[in-house]
């Protein structure tokens, strides 16, 4: 079973728990799907099949090839898409997804509302302030939902930092919360960080403002205490680069819709 099938498994377990579905959204958002094409891609212009179920159009994704070539039985043109900016893509068009029907457990009909709710999700972005740290410490009464979305978001987070620390934190004006430090950033990864770690709050149902981020050297001092009190996230190394197999298989330059 893949990832998508154990969320979409708990969240219909537990039809009435808001932060199994969370989950499930946030899962969707960070698989790679393949989505059924109309034509082959030109370019980066691609054209989904749109299917009409129940009165509503959806595209037919997949989160394996594999599952998408058990359904159609053909050769058929495709392209890989990251789940949140396939959703970027169709939101506002009243467009939802099929995904994996027929041939995996996971099977479900994402109508379009629920596609451009994602979107609206994703897009709370953190805020940039400024506070003076007096006391970081061991972390304690931070609930274990974002402890574990953190080791979920970092672990896809590879080669942007090379490991982060979670602690308690006392600030200049009694304020007391938590905060996530990565050590030796690499630069200009500090956006894509920091918002994965809001949405590790945002997908475990925390309210944000509870963690804040900060990026500090392996030379830095704060780094050597955060290292004796902190809990540590290694992230993973980053995978040998390739040459993408299908249209829209780069992450870092999505296909636009026809």
């Amino acid at each position: 079973m893949t990832d998508l099938d154990h969320a979409h498994a708990a969240m219909q377990a537990a039809p009435e728990d808001d932060a199994t579905r969370l989950r499930f959204y946030e899962r969707l958002a960070d698989t790679e799907l393949f989505m059924l094409l109309g034509s082959d891609a030109e370019g980066d212009q691609i054209t989904p099949e749109l299917f009409e179920i129940e009165d509503q159009r959806f595209a037919l994704v997949f989160d394996r090839e594999e599952r998408l070539s058990q359904f159609v039985c053909r050769v058929a043109p495709y392209a890989g898409v990251p789940g949140r900016a396939l959703a970027q893509m169709l939101s506002g068009q009243g467009i939802g997804l099929a995904l994996n029907l027929d041939v995996a457990p996971s099977a479900i009909l994402i109508p379009a509302e629920a596609v451009d709710w994602l979107v609206a999700t994703l897009s709370h972005g953190p805020d940039e302030t400024e506070a003076r740290l007096t006391e970081v410490s061991a972390p304690a009464g931070l609930p274990e939902a974002v402890v574990a979305g953190l080791d979920r978001k970092l672990a896809i987070a590879a080669g942007l930092a090379r490991f982060a620390y979670l602690a308690a934190a006392t600030y200049e004006d009694g304020a007391r919360g938590h905060v996530l430090a990565f050590v030796d950033a690499v630069d200009g990864a500090e956006k894509a960080l920091a918002s994965a770690a809001s949405e590790a709050l945002t997908f475990s149902g925390i309210e944000a403002g509870v963690m804040d981020v900060l990026f500090v050297r392996a030379s830095d001092p704060l780094a050597a205490h955060l290292a004796r009190v902190g809990l540590r996230f290694d992230l993973p190394e980053p995978a040998q680069p390739h040459v993408p197999g299908a249209p829209g298989m780069n992450p870092e330059n999505p296909p636009k819709l026809r």
